[in-house]
């Protein structure tokens, strides 16, 4: 259903920093950047991109909005979690965890990226 997702920076190098640790640490390559600055991520198949704003205004994280990354592993969660925190990133919520019963089962782990973006890995049980 989805072809890419993107988000916004106000700091192209502070978001670098975050996104390659975040990749990297499950296995993803660090960004190539595009002819038009922008940072593109491709991992598994996915296309995940920061850009400044185009009309050039400040980004801004979108309130309720939340940016979902597949985790093979609870582990793989975790490497994630940790590099996010480390690059930078804020975690937010409960501590990364299984949550919910029965099939119903999710392994969550979630942060905010330096411009403020909700971000989590998510591995079904």
């Amino acid at each position: 259903m989805y072809s890419h997702m993107m988000v916004g920076t106000n700091d192209l190098e502070k978001s670098k920093t975050f996104y390659d640790a975040l990749f990297t640490s499950v296995g993803g390559k660090p960004a190539i950047t595009d002819p038009k600055g922008r940072l593109v991520y491709l991992h598994n198949g996915s296309v995940f991109l920061v850009t400044p704003p185009i009309d050039g205004q400040p980004a801004t994280s979108g309130n309720g909005m939340t940016i979902g990354f597949a985790a093979a592993t609870t582990d793989e969660a975790d490497a994630w979690h940790k590099a996010g925190v480390a690059a930078g990133g804020k975690a937010i919520e409960d501590p990364p965890g299984w949550r919910g019963e029965g099939a119903g089962r999710l392994y969550l782990a979630y942060l905010r990226d330096p411009d403020g973006n909700k971000l989590c890995a998510l591995h079904r049980g």
